[in-house]
């Protein structure tokens, strides 16, 4: 629970530096608790987490640079975390480091896809041709850093993220399987 915590603060703290935008652990811990987590209640520690994160962006997004908010793109959003959960679901069969790998960026490839055709949808900004998805895709608004660097931020931290909560898991097994074999066996005396 302290690490979901973890996960949301750092999500919300890091909303004001250009350099960590988009670096987050949310993704790979969505991913984390399809694979990881046994019981479907689990699941959704980490979708109240990214919605209650998700509301302090947006409400902090909307008074910095005059964007409205928006249900839908919540609700967007917690559909791609749910796809990340349900690859993460796939994984569990198989938890392989090179299944982690791909699960977890073909989770990272179709947030960063379904978000920004949905900011080219529903940005008059953006020209509705394959130029201006191609422009949601890469470069953005020219006013922000290109849209790729959030991608490569993304995919770099969930990456990471998802490394880093397979290594605790696996960890904490092994702590468990060791601290079980060295419980002394009572003798017949």
């Amino acid at each position: 629970m302290l690490l979901i915590v973890g996960a949301a603060s750092w999500r919300v703290a890091t909303i004001t530096s250009v350099t960590w935008a988009n670096f987050s652990p949310v993704m790979a811990l969505a991913f984390c608790g399809g694979v990881y987590f046994r019981r479907g209640a689990m699941w959704l520690v980490p979708f109240l987490a990214l919605a209650g994160s998700d509301l302090w962006i947006d409400r902090y997004y909307a008074a910095a640079y005059h964007y409205h908010f928006e249900v839908a793109g919540i609700a967007l959003r917690l559909l791609c975390f749910g796809a990340g959960l349900a690859i993460g679901g796939v994984v569990a069969a198989r938890p392989r480091p090179i299944n982690l790998l791909s699960g977890i960026l073909g989770s990272s490839l179709l947030f960063y896809m379904v978000t920004n055709t949905a900011a080219w949808k529903s940005d008059p900004f953006y020209s509705p041709t394959l130029a201006g998805w191609w422009q949601a895709l890469t470069v953005g608004h020219p006013q922000f850093p290109p849209t790729i660097f959030f991608f490569r931020n993304t995919l770099v931290s969930d990456l990471i993220f998802t490394g880093a909560f397979a290594l605790l898991v696996r960890s904490s097994a092994w702590s468990r399987r060791s601290a079980g074999s060295a419980v002394p066996s009572r003798s017949a005396s």
